[in-house]
């Protein structure tokens, strides 16, 4: 289902500290401030504090290095086949940013060969920061988190940012998987897969997401001693197809998997 990541340097490592830093003061400075609002082509919205925070940490990566790759979700990709490519959401949960709710995060992934060997989700209000290295244990603040054994789903607390992620054929699995759960929630972002890392969450399921979502959950996830994939049971990647199935229980993923069409229990 997965395959053994590549090591990352230190000094990639305190590189993505210092992105994360970069992001977390020009945050900081528009939070619960007036900002206009833009709708992008997908009417998702966008603010300054976006825009601002994206290029900061990617003038950080070029001046670090500039043949590695950047795939962001503002100001786009470039580079995207170099052995080491950053992958950066500014602010994940625009909606909960502008509307004063502390739930956002920024989100900083580094690939290399297309595996994902780091990941931070940063809080810049609460001044918390998840970090997760391919073979390192995750960190919250630097102080190691795991996640809670939860064996089956009918105990389980569930997250999704929203129900509307779901379209199509997605949304009677999900409607089902939802009615099964202890605990079903709405509206964390970025920050159910912190709580899951942390122990306090056992199941994140979502939908209709982009690299820049899901790609620094990876090792965060996986550094906590949980699992996450598709709903096919693979390992995500650039080229997935933006359905997440995090678990902080490799019995309870396997459950999920079974529930919306993967592998399953035997896979």
């Amino acid at each position: 289902m997965t395959a053994s990541p590549t090591s990352c340097p230190d000094a990639l490592v305190a590189l993505a500290q210092r992105l994360a830093d970069a992001a977390r003061t020009v945050t900081r400075g528009y939070f619960r401030k007036p900002v206009t609002v833009l709708d992008k082509e997908d009417a998702s919205p966008v603010t300054v504090a976006d825009r601002e925070s994206e290029a900061a940490m990617r003038r950080l990566i070029e001046e670090h290095d500039g043949s590695h790759g950047i795939f962001g979700e503002e100001y786009g990709a470039v580079r995207t086949d170099a052995d080491w490519v950053w992958v950066l959401d500014p602010i994940d949960g625009t909606k909960a940013f502008i509307t004063g709710k502390p739930s956002f995060g920024t989100l900083i992934a580094l690939l290399h060969r297309g595996q994902p060997v780091l990941g931070i989700i940063d809080q810049p209000i609460l001044e918390e920061r998840w970090l997760g290295v391919a073979g390192r244990p995750t960190t919250l603040n630097g102080a190691p988190v795991r996640t809670r054994p939860c064996p089956d789903i009918a105990h389980a607390a569930l997250y999704a940012t929203a129900p509307e992620m779901f379209v199509g054929p997605d949304i009677p699995l999900w409607e089902t998987l939802r009615a099964r759960v202890k605990l079903p929630r709405y509206g964390a972002d970025c920050y159910a897969y912190g709580l899951l890392a942390a122990g306090f969450v056992d199941l994140v399921v979502e939908a209709s997401l982009k690299p820049y979502d899901y790609l620094s959950m990876v090792t965060i996830i996986e550094g906590a001693g949980g699992v996450i994939t598709d709903w096919q049971g693979d390992r995500l990647g650039l080229g997935s197809d933006g359905r997440v199935v995090a678990a902080g229980d490799p019995v309870a993923h396997r459950q999920v998997l079974a529930h919306l069409g993967g592998r399953g229990a035997n896979g």
